[in-house]
Parts: structure tokens; sequence; C-alpha cells
């Protein structure tokens, strides 16, 4: 009987992993089932992406890993991610860095197209 308990949290554990990898990177994930993001750049050492949010356009709930972003052009958005949901002004010349995000999902609910570099490190 523990064996069997013991086999069904390990394959608990397995199923919370896959769970975890099964979301789309931000180049798979779109809206709507359009892209969202463009390849600038792909070498082995960096993966740079553009990602173009018109009004009303967001991008699917995705992860990332270890990146760094610029606003080319900014505007407004509602986010969810895994503290809640809230809506954000994000600046013209806003750059941010982040070691990993597990999940979020964007909605630009401003008047204008926002858009965004990521450079990922290989």
């Amino acid at each position: 009987m523990k064996f069997k308990y013991c086999v069904f949290i390990c394959f608990g554990i397995v199923l919370n992993c896959n769970h975890k990898t099964s979301l789309p990177d931000p180049l798979e994930a779109g809206w709507n089932n359009q892209a969202v993001c463009d390849v600038l750049e792909d070498n082995e050492k960096l993966r740079t992406l553009k990602c173009t949010f018109p009004p009303n356009v967001g991008h699917e709930r995705h992860y990332h890993d270890t990146h760094f972003g610029y606003t080319l052009q900014g505007g407004t958005f509602r986010i969810t991610d895994t503290t809640g949901t809230r809506e954000v002004t994000i600046p013209t010349g806003y750059s941010f860095y982040n070691e990993k995000v597990e999940w979020h999902e964007v909605l630009n609910i401003g008047d204008n197209t926002a858009v965004f570099l990521i450079m990922e490190p290989k």
C-alpha cells in the first residue's frame, strides 16, 4: 500500500513538471491564432524578438526564460500573472530584465500600437 502511494506522488510530480513546460514561449504564443512576435536575430548566443500589439490585441498565456526587454512604443496593458491582474501603462523607452517569468498574459487596452524588443540570451 505504501509503494502504490509513493508511485502516485512521483507520477503527480511528473505531471506538474509537464504542465509547466506545456506553455508556449513568447515566439510561439500569439493572439487568436495570429503571431504577435517576429524574430529579428537568432544565433548561438542570442534570440531577439520584436513583438507588436495593436489596440485590443494581446499575448496569450506564455512563459519567459531570462530576457531583457525594451519598449519601442509604449502602451497601456492589462497583465495577468501569478500575482493577479493589474492595468499598467508602459512608457516608450522603458527597459526591463527578468530571470524568468513562470507565466503571464497581456492585453493592449490602450488606443495605440505598442512595440517591444525582447532579447533572450542562450
